[in-house]
């Protein structure tokens, strides 16, 4: 049941019902179970992990699923859920205030209060950003009746995007010289790309997630957005299975992708018209590109001096933090990975709360990150794009055609990050010898000889 409204006290206040909240507010009751854990969220249900697995020392995988709170509460007795928004802060009286007329006071507080989408253009209903369930099913609506859309962005989002959408022609505009700048280099997006003229083989699988919310208006007249000032959780890294994404025409994908530019400006209708300029029709490999003699909603005018019509735009430039109510008056520090920030801010809050010391996580000795692009396994480690090695590095490659792509960031003979896609099965061993510095220089290019199988030569 959760708590009521009015002023309450608890020693230890959890904001955002997002994995790091939960994951949070879980540990702290299994800490302190004869404590009363409140759990503070805007959102009507919480994110859940699922099917936990280690798959190496600071590798993780699992399921994100929606839950109704009472779950939450089932499976913790001492966690109270408080379904509102938090309005103001005052740390120095150690007091939260929420939308509903609430006050709760707190000994120890943690601020997992997630992020909303950094849309391109505020206010426009033809600028979609997606950022969680309400945001993603707005855009499966538009999306089944448009024919051609625009993708904003070169992050995480936009890459499975672009891949599951079938149907519908897809201008993606990114800043980069390559796609998925953030992950991985140029030759590893080089890797990628054919994925995005191949036809697609998977089948859709059942989706994970259950909706514990109540369906609005199926009544559509132009785009619909989800509400702008709802702050809903993250969505997890399978938010697409299960939703059909795809458009009105009958062809698996049709992506092109402008590279090294921006959005200088987004046109209505009736303003290009106005405007006397023409716009570009889909370009068509090898063909020069012609004008486009379609009569689109919205127009989108790029840094690079081209302009394309499309029935919508998605915005997948990024987030802000949702930190608004927190800042003022207060001085304030941001944690930001999930689920394990969330189980080591429990641990921190928990030793400060029993006067004893704790020491880093090893979580942290190494940043390692397993996800899933164009179907592909993606695994991430260390300073994986030589970040911070300057001059003073080798790369080490292997690839194979539509199977894997392996690379190694090499220093004085030593690993120090790797970016694995693909079934390789070399995470847990690169992870070791980046975490152990071992000299590998006496195996030069034999560290990535596929007759040589590396797991069994480092255990």
């Amino acid at each position: 049941m959760a708590a009521t409204p009015g002023k309450a006290r608890s020693r230890f206040v959890v904001v955002g019902g997002g994995i790091a909240g939960v994951t949070c507010a879980e540990k702290l009751a299994v800490d302190f179970p004869s404590e009363d854990i409140f759990l503070v969220t805007a959102s009507p249900v919480i994110k859940a992990v699922t099917n936990f697995r280690q798959v190496s020392k600071t590798l993780e995988e699992f399921d994100v699923e929606e839950q109704p709170s009472s779950l939450l509460e089932q499976r913790y007795p001492n966690i109270k859920v408080i379904h509102s928004a938090v309005k103001q802060l005052k740390s120095d009286e150690h007091k939260i205030f929420t939308e509903d007329g609430s006050e709760y006071t707190y000994e120890k507080l943690c601020l997992c209060a997630g992020a909303k989408p950094k849309l391109i253009f505020e206010g426009s209903p033809y600028v979609l950003g997606i950022r969680d369930t309400d945001s993603a099913k707005a855009f499966q609506k538009n999306l089944a009746r448009a024919e051609r859309i625009v993708v904003v962005g070169n992050g995480g989002i936009a890459l499975e995007l672009v891949y599951e959408i079938e149907g519908c022609e897809v201008i993606w505009a990114i800043k980069d010289k390559a796609i998925g700048n953030t992950f991985f280099d140029a030759g590893a997006a080089e890797f990628l790309i054919p994925k995005l003229t191949a036809e697609k083989q998977e089948t859709p699988i059942e989706c994970k997630r259950t909706k514990y919310t109540m369906e609005g208006s199926e009544k559509i007249e132009r785009p619909i957005a989800a509400p702008s000032d709802k702050l809903g959780s993250a969505l997890g890294p399978d938010w697409h299975e299960g939703l059909q994404l795809k458009g009105t025409k009958e062809f698996s994908h049709k992506v092109h992708i402008e590279i090294l530019c921006e959005v200088k400006k987004i046109h209505s209708q009736q303003e290009f018209i106005q405007l006397q300029q023409t716009s570009l029709a889909f370009p068509k490999e090898g063909k020069n590109v012609e004008p486009d003699e379609v009569l689109w909603p919205v127009y989108v005018e790029l840094t690079n001096g081209k302009i394309y019509g499309c029935n919508f735009i998605v915005s997948a430039t990024g987030v802000v933090p949702n930190v608004k109510p927190f800042l003022d008056s207060n001085n304030m520090r941001l944690w930001t990975q999930a689920r394990q920030m969330g189980w080591y801010a429990a641990k921190c809050m928990a030793a400060d709360a029993s006067g004893e010391s704790i020491d880093l996580d090893f979580s942290f000795e190494l940043f390692a990150h397993v996800t899933k692009f164009f179907n592909y396994k993606v695994v991430v480690l260390g300073k994986f794009n030589a970040q911070g090695l300057g001059l003073d590095h080798e790369l080490m490659l292997r690839c194979t055609k539509g199977q894997e792509y392996v690379k190694v960031v090499m220093q004085n003979g030593r690993m120090m990050g790797a970016v694995l896609i693909g079934e390789t099965d070399l995470e847990e061993t690169f992870e070791n010898l980046i975490l152990n510095q071992m000299d590998l220089s006496a195996y030069g290019e034999d560290l990535l000889n596929p007759d040589i199988d590396i797991e069994d030569y480092f255990d």
